[in-house]
């Protein structure tokens, strides 16, 4: 069945695209062949005088290329040889006898965008759906379908780099503003304006070739060599302080787009499709589809146990009830306002509801002034936002979630108020952080209604959720409340009760090794700055004053209590806590901080309270990495054997999206299958005679390198 039908509607072909059996439209072989038959007809067929391509889909105009088919290349040239056959594609679509158009609403990206670049005309609807990018290098890759080429030609240089190298949406009215669309309509006569357009363009009317980003931004610079010679450089530089080089694809974007000024169209195009066959075959680009495959995969997933005999489907949530009007609480409550969802707040004093809705409020007005909403929706969701210090408007509340003080008397406290006023069947859910969920259950009346739910500080820009279960969680308020994570937006995973759960239970070891070696004397940093080039977005140093040292104490004091020796906290965080430095919240940790608590240079004083003194050593930074990484790695390991993870996939995901484990690694389980189990046995080993009790290889990992065992499939699909 062709996944295109075609209507004629008075000398203009309109070309619906609709893939069968799929929820978005993507490339893939068979449908680039029913492109071509498309094309050959409309080129034979004299009374067609211009085409519409529009998207049968409700929400995807195209999604890109078949991710699948990247998993048949066999080498480089593969690669290059179906970036060419994608080069002609659209070279059909551009320099055909008929002028095409394209009606975008929805998802329009990678190879979408490059099949509209194409086009003679684009016309968006205007919709929060409609979306437009090249996010390639978001696995690894560069655009390979003339990409690289044609969106310079379009909307600038500068404008071009932004979007191919950081693989953001851009939405329907900028796209407008920078010339990307020619025109945005309301999406009801998308399709009617389409084919006037085409019309228009086929009679001559309207003209083919345009000017194109006349006025940009940016532009008088981009109109010289000089110019642009500047514009290049200081994208590299930028690229390089950010990347730190781990990802080889955003040099080859910039190469390709180079290629397309230095030298004629047909040097640019060659150059984008050797370099996507390049990329396609680096292991960070490997290890980036494996996410998108692990998050595809995880998006299909209930949460419920499969063994269950009976499975409730969830039950959807429009309403929550939150407890606690702080940081953690403010921040869920705004997210919740996001997507439609009524919030009662409750705190003890009418200050603190106060203060909650106000930072709910500041929230929201950043995404006002960002544009990512009107005033109107800033209001309609800031009224969504509602808050007592009673229990007041809780009696009809099917999700509660309870983000009060970090103490196991005090959250038994609120079970007991807030089931008095609860529903029947109610959920209720805790956002604690350290304390294990069947601990909070004791004080409920039927614990088979409680789970966690651990969102991540700041809740706004932290994509994972952690939903906890034990091994009374009913399978419905699993499914629900998964549900309803990703109803807020967020990567879900569900892992078993256990001390830290999964996400801080492998942060222990890997902070932990971190103050060991600041008690034996290694600069701040030099650590820091060694897990900033392994790949992690802030430092172990850095992190702990983010955290607060506070609130790492008694976290690594209640991994202590659970799991003796091996986890031990340090003697540093400890020594500096008890010197009354508390990180960045307190203006005083291991930086420097200024009266807006913005970071400066090392605290030089803290030394004279750690072990070491002011005494320091040099530590190079791949024993740093080693230890560092190794530790969480193993711990990671551990939880799969332990199984408070259902499948690696969750583990990787979790560090990944939670800690932000470096995502060209692909996760600390994914570690395991590219470094392998035996060569990492080894390493541990070696480590562990040097630092007793801390580096022991996990009982799994053992077993894995006695059979040359992996995480994942070694071909095919890796999830």
């Amino acid at each position: 069945m062709s996944a295109l039908s075609v209507v004629m509607h008075d000398g203009v072909a309109v070309v619906t695209f609709d893939l069968p059996g799929e929820p978005v439209n993507k490339f893939s072989k068979a449908v680039v062949a029913d492109f071509v038959d498309v094309f050959d007809r409309v080129e034979r067929d004299a009374a067609v005088k211009g085409a519409v391509l529009i998207s049968g889909k409700p929400d995807t105009f195209i999604a890109g290329a078949d991710i699948d088919q990247f998993l048949e290349f066999r080498s480089a040239a593969d690669a290059t040889v179906e970036s060419a056959e994608g080069h002609k594609l659209m070279s059909r679509l551009e320099a055909g006898r008929v002028p095409w158009v394209a009606a975008i609403h929805g998802a329009c990206l990678g190879g979408g965008l490059e099949a509209a670049l194409a086009c003679a005309y684009r016309i968006a609807g205007d919709s929060p759906k409609t979306v437009l990018a090249l996010p390639e290098v978001q696995l690894g890759l560069i655009p390979g379908a003339g990409g690289t080429q044609r969106l310079p030609r379009t909307v600038g240089l500068q404008a071009a780099l932004d979007m191919i190298l950081t693989g953001k949406n851009v939405r329907a009215k900028k796209a407008l503003q920078t010339g990307l669309v020619d025109e945005m309509v309301h999406p009801n006569i998308l399709r009617e304006v389409a084919i006037r357009r085409a019309r228009e363009l086929g009679a001559g009317t309207l003209a083919r070739r345009r000017e194109r980003h006349a006025g940009v931004k940016g532009a008088l610079l981009e109109n010289n060599p000089v110019g642009r010679a500047v514009v290049f450089r200081q994208a590299r530089e930028m690229t390089m302080k950010k990347s730190r080089g781990h990802y080889p694809a955003l040099l080859a974007a910039l190469e390709a787009v180079a290629a397309g000024y230095r030298g004629s169209a047909a040097d640019g195009f060659a150059t984008e499709a050797r370099l996507f066959g390049e990329m396609a075959f680096t292991p960070v680009s490997r290890q980036l589809i494996f996410l998108f495959y692990a998050t595809t995969s995880l998006k299909k997933d209930t949460g419920a146990n499969g063994n269950a005999p009976l499975f409730a489907p969830p039950v959807p949530i429009d309403k929550i009830g939150i407890l606690g009007t702080g940081f953690m609480g403010a921040g869920i409550a705004a997210v919740s306002a996001m997507q439609g969802v009524s919030v009662r707040f409750k705190d003890t004093k009418h200050a603190a509801v106060g203060k909650g809705i106000g930072a709910v409020r500041d929230v929201l007005r950043e995404r006002l002034k960002k544009k990512q909403i009107t005033k109107q929706q800033f209001a309609d969701q800031v009224s969504l936002v509602s808050g007592t210090v009673e229990y007041t408007g809780f009696g009809n509340i099917p999700l509660l979630i309870e983000a009060v003080f970090e103490d196991l008397a005090v959250k038994h406290a609120v079970v007991k108020e807030a089931e008095a006023v609860l529903p029947p069947g109610a959920i209720f859910a805790t956002n604690t952080s350290t304390i294990p969920i069947h601990r909070v259950a004791e004080a409920s009346h039927d614990p088979s209604r409680v789970v966690g739910m651990h969102f991540f500080s700041p809740v706004h820009k932290m994509p994972l959720l952690e939903v906890i279960v034990t091994p009374r969680t009913a399978p419905d308020v699993v499914a629900t409340t998964v549900a309803f994570g990703r109803k807020l937006g967020k990567t879900v995973i569900v892992v078993n009760d256990a001390p830290g759960f999964y996400v801080n239970r492998i942060l222990a070891p890997y902070i932990n090794e971190a103050g060991k070696l600041l008690d034996e004397g290694a600069r701040i940093e030099a650590i820091d700055r060694a897990m900033l080039d392994y790949g992690f977005p802030v430092g172990p140093v850095t992190l702990l004053d983010e955290v607060g040292l506070d609130v790492a104490g008694k976290s690594g004091a209640i991994m202590a209590s659970a799991f003796g020796d091996r986890l031990q906290p340090s003697a540093t965080l400890g020594k500096v806590l008890a010197a009354g430095r508390l990180g960045r919240k307190g203006k005083k940790g291991f930086y420097l901080y200024d009266e807006s608590g913005k970071k400066g240079g090392v605290d030089e004083s803290v030394y004279a309270v750690t072990p070491a003194g002011s005494k320091r050593i040099e530590v190079s930074a791949a024993e740093i990495q080693e230890r560092l990484s190794l530790a969480m790695v193993n711990e990671a390991v551990r939880c799969v054997e332990e199984g408070i993870l259902r499948a690696p996939r969750d583990g990787d995901i979790g560090a990944v999206f939670g800690i932000g484990f470096p995502p060209f690694r692909g996760g600390p389980l994914r570690v395991v299958d590219t470094i392998g189990a035996a060569e990492l046995v080894r390493r541990l080993e070696a480590l562990n005679a040097k630092y007793p009790g801390r580096f022991v290889p996990a009982k799994l990992l053992r077993e894995m390198a006695k059979t040359n065992a992996t995480f994942y499939p070694r071909t095919g699909k890796p999830v």
